[in-house]
């Protein structure tokens, strides 16, 4: 699914590849899970491959591995030629860009100074499909970030949000909505959450979520239609029964949501600002961004 024989991988300034890429079974990020990484999507825009936003991708990734006491010596502007360079030499222009930092082999829990960089790339689908998905208030919660960054897109991190899925499908459900440590919502198992009500948006605030650069583009295209964004904490129960409500993020791009703990949400999927916002989006995403970042 994610490679074949013919497949090229970028690793520690190397192109080969992905059959013959190889790493330490010591690695400390295997082992513990401490390695940062992105999701990024390129979309064809006039013919052409166009990353979208790959310079507040590669600032996260930077800034995750700075909270994670990674040293990275590569740009923004240097991860995204490499990022350009992949899709060429995969002849892909549609497709999910995975840049993954990684460290060496280390059993011990203390700071590694061998640190590594891997890009792979696919052509990989809307991760929540086109339908509509039923939602689970998910019983495990996010972790404090009083624990962990939360705000860092962190590979250990992502056990929490395979958990929360496992738990949700087990029930007959599609995806989980997790409830930070308060009792308020969080997000999805891998993607930011806005829902309506009365004409007006509401998204948890910065804190105990990922700071979702898709999350960003939906609040900017919002205000840009003259839509009201509030960004406050909530229960899951002022969400049961709303207008509408959906997941935003690079894999699920805008993913709308049928019904939370089998309570539907009262307006069709087509009749609510989510859907307009994801129209909009759908324009945005096929801009010829390789084109800006070279006239800048």
């Amino acid at each position: 699914m994610y490679y074949s024989e013919d497949t090229i991988v970028y690793l520690d300034g190397k192109w080969l590849k992905a059959t013959d890429a190889n790493f330490s079974l010591y690695s400390q990020s295997i082992h513990y899970g401490s390695g940062v990484f992105e999701g990024i999507r390129s979309y064809e825009a006039e013919g052409e491959a166009s990353i979208f936003k790959a310079a507040a991708h590669y600032e996260r990734l930077l800034d995750s591995a700075k909270k994670m006491h990674i040293k990275c010596n590569y740009t923004v502007e240097e991860l995204t030629q490499i990022s350009y360079e992949l899709l060429e030499r995969n002849n892909l222009k549609g497709a999910y860009i995975r840049p993954l930092i990684f460290l060496g082999a280390n059993m011990s829990l203390s700071p590694v100074n061998e640190v590594h960089l891997f890009f792979c790339a696919w052509k990989w689908a809307n991760y929540l499909g086109d339908k509509l998905s039923n939602v689970l208030v998910s019983s495990y919660e996010r972790p404090n970030p009083k624990s962990v960054p939360v705000e860092a897109k962190v590979t250990g991190h992502y056990t929490n949000s395979i958990l929360a899925t496992t738990e949700a499908k087990s029930k007959g459900f599609d995806e989980a909505l997790l409830l930070d440590a308060n009792g308020s919502v969080a997000e999805g198992s891998g993607a930011n959450f806005f829902f309506e009500r009365d004409n007006v948006l509401y998204t948890p605030p910065l804190g105990n979520i990922l700071p979702g650069i898709t999350r960003a583009t939906t609040i900017e295209i919002a205000h840009d239609l003259g839509y009201e964004v509030i960004e406050t904490y909530f229960p899951p129960q002022k969400v049961k029964g709303a207008d509408g409500a959906f997941f935003t993020g690079t894999a699920v791009e805008i993913a709308g949501i049928q019904s939370l703990d089998g309570i539907p949400f009262k307006k069709p999927w087509e009749q609510t600002i989510g859907y307009k916002i994801a129209q909009e989006y759908k324009k945005l995403i096929r801009k010829p961004s390789r084109k800006l970042l070279a006239k800048a």
